[in-house]
């Protein structure tokens, strides 16, 4: 029977109790606390590429120009909005402003200026886990009413990277902080300088880039694996396959939201210490897969989502 009402919890969102467990039978897992010293040339890195390439493809074919958006332009940029996912924790640098100022820099191949106003909806994401009106990472009733049945599911996935970054904006409106501003302005004037030294085609190739890589790409079903409930009584998700080398281990997702102060690079370790805690959970095998069944389960709507009111 199709879901038509989200779960509903009375009780606290799961990561606080394991939290405090792992750490009192664990000690050591505080070793894995701090800044990934690479992130930082990572993130350098993916967005020298993702500017570069289509300025040295735009007199190519164009089937070669459309295998490159799909293989890697729409990778890459997947990859950035999960290194910003990362530098959100201020995983980067000790200090938030220069955490900041990297996120900012991730965020000019993404064309929209979103980076500081996703580290404040994202924050409440981790502090407010399924919180009712508060926790924007879930889908509004409205929206789960509307885009039901294959031909909806389908929809809502291919534009689900415009529902992500609509909902906040529509349903909990923030006063633009002075680090918005800058990202904002900072962002503009990339794209005007972009587009009149280089033209029309690198920046259609960024645009069609995140409309890709947030919609039916493998890596976009992260967004999915990740608090979609598949098993009956369990809230976070984990995925440990091979597409966790090109997001930043995001796929950890049960670890990462235990403890977000832990950096992608060592979640893994993170896991290996407290097997006991996560080996029996639920995990992923194919966030391919799972967008194929999304869209055909019609056990799976945008209902699958638990909600609280503490």
């Amino acid at each position: 029977m199709t879901k038509n009402s989200f779960y509903w919890s009375t009780e606290r969102e799961p990561h606080h109790d394991r939290r405090k467990q792992i750490m009192k039978e664990f000690p050591e897992v505080k070793k894995l606390f701090g800044i990934d010293k690479s992130l930082k040339f990572k993130t350098v890195l993916l967005v020298i590429a993702q500017l570069s390439i289509p300025i040295l493809i735009k007199d190519f074919h164009w089937a070669i120009q459309l295998l490159t958006l799909l293989i890697v332009g729409a990778t890459i940029s997947h990859a950035l909005f999960l290194a910003i996912h990362e530098i959100t924790h201020d995983l980067a640098f000790k200090k938030r402003t220069p955490n900041n100022w990297l996120a900012i820099f991730a965020n000019l191949p993404i064309i929209f200026p979103y980076a500081m106003a996703f580290r404040i909806y994202h924050q409440e994401h981790h502090w407010h886990q399924g919180k009712d009106g508060v926790d924007m990472d879930i889908p509004a009733e409205q929206e789960a009413l509307i885009f039901r049945g294959y031909f909806g599911k389908l929809i809502w996935l291919v534009n689900q990277i415009l529902f992500y970054a609509l909902r906040p904006v529509i349903l909990s409106p923030k006063k633009p902080t002075n680090w918005i501003i800058i990202n904002a302005v900072v962002q503009i004037a990339f794209v005007i300088g972009y587009f009149l030294l280089f033209g029309w085609f690198p920046l259609l190739f960024l645009l069609l880039g995140i409309v890709i890589s947030g919609g039916l790409h493998p890596i976009a079903g992260h967004f999915i694996s990740e608090h979609y409930v598949v098993k009956e009584g369990q809230e976070t998700y984990s995925y440990y396959g091979i597409y966790n080398k090109l997001t930043f281990n995001v796929g950890y997702h049960n670890e990462h939201h235990d403890f977000p102060n832990i950096p992608g690079s060592r979640l893994p370790k993170l896991k290996k210490i407290a097997a006991s805690h996560y080996d029996h959970l639920y995990a992923h095998k194919s966030w391919s897969k799972l967008l194929f069944r999304f869209v055909l389960d019609q056990n799976m709507t945008l209902f699958n989502r638990f909600k609280r009111t503490v």
